[in-house]
């Protein structure tokens, strides 16, 4: 995902004009009147206008879509435009300013926490870690940045939310975080930075820089928030639509029993098969929470969907193929092990405790 710095007049003014203030508030007003009225305009199409009958497997299941697709959405607006507010503070140069020469187990910590916030995804691995390695960033400080701004960021920590609660968005937040922070700590202590490509270690990093956008005006900001929604909205809509769709199906017909026979706690072998099954497949946070929601819902074990969910989400095979560009297979290798042995700890630890 690319960082957004529109170079319009708009940036050289101070502060935000009142009728842009006003366009705000009224929009945010008319997102809380039509979000709450969800449920019933659900309701409505799924049983009145379309006639399905209550009760039934297609009226489940329809209902599912027409309420999670439109909340989904307008969940992925609204935190898109709040984080693109803060986003706007953080260029790729000053973000590697910022880790460049700490301690490195501060160093992880921050790289984790900056992963979160920043306009940074799977797709971004090759300039960033070109710019990471070339501004002297140790090497596992880039690890837990690159671990953590796909695995946990804003968007999935606040649809979780407004699915399933405050502790499950916790918990995803929290165990996130730790992988992370412990995995990038454990490659920096490997010694792998042989295992970097040449080409990346002697490249400059002067093609990183940008705008500096601190002297962004709020005006600015608030357009830079916008045209953030405008481009991931159109980038992700199509994977949300999806990942409701297969949530809806199994919402509906998937019978609990089956769902909890594979995905149960009682199957001592679902972590590890959630894990496998989770990377050869591609999706974004957006997109697999709808199907995490349906899961959970038919009674799979949260250890195992969220093993299921971070492992689709930090270790696709798309995200490999990428980061071969820049480094060796070995490292590649080590990344996914330990990556993937801090998510199977995470899926055995909550299937004993919850």
């Amino acid at each position: 995902m690319q960082a957004f710095t529109p170079l319009t007049p708009v940036n050289r003014k101070k502060g935000i004009e009142p009728r842009t203030a006003i366009k705000l508030a009224a929009g945010l007003i008319l997102w809380f009147a039509i979000y709450w009225q969800l449920v019933p305009f659900s309701q409505l199409v799924t049983y009145d206008l379309l006639g399905i009958a209550r009760g039934t497997h297609l009226g489940d299941a329809v209902e599912f879509f027409i309420y999670d697709t439109p909340k989904v959405l307008m969940l992925l607006m609204l935190v898109v435009f709040g984080v693109g507010i803060i986003r706007s503070f953080f260029s790729p140069e000053r973000t590697r300013k910022m880790l460049a020469g700490r301690n490195e187990a501060i160093g992880n910590v921050m790289a984790a926490v900056l992963g979160i916030v920043t306009p940074f995804c799977t797709c971004s691995a090759v300039p960033l870690f070109m710019g990471f390695v070339t501004a002297g960033v140790p090497l596992g400080v880039t690890f837990s940045f690159l671990i953590a701004a796909p695995m946990v960021n804003e968007i999935a920590v606040v649809l979780l939310y407004g699915l399933l609660g405050w502790k499950i968005a916790a918990i995803y937040m929290g165990t996130g975080l730790a992988i992370a922070i412990v995995s990038g700590w454990i490659i920096g202590r490997l010694g792998m930075e042989r295992y970097i490509e040449d080409w990346v270690t002697q490249s400059q990093q002067g093609s990183m820089k940008g705008m500096p956008m601190h002297s962004m005006s709020w005006e600015g900001r608030v357009q830079y928030a916008l045209d953030a929604v405008r481009d991931i909205v159109k980038k992700v809509w199509l994977y949300i639509v999806l990942g409701i769709a297969v949530g809806a199906g199994i919402h509906g017909y998937v019978p609990e029993g089956f769902m909890a026979s594979i995905m149960g706690k009682e199957a001592w072998w679902s972590v590890p098969a959630a894990v496998v099954m989770g990377i050869p497949m591609y999706s974004n946070a957006a997109g697999i929470i709808p199907v995490v929601q349906a899961l959970l819902g038919k009674g799979a074990a949260l250890g195992t969907v969220l093993a299921f969910m971070m492992a689709v989400i930090a270790l696709s095979l798309p995200e490999a193929v990428i980061l071969r560009r820049v480094l060796k297979l070995p490292l590649i290798l080590t990344f996914f092990g330990v990556v993937g042995g801090g998510i199977l700890m995470v899926g055995f630890l909550f299937n004993m405790l919850i």
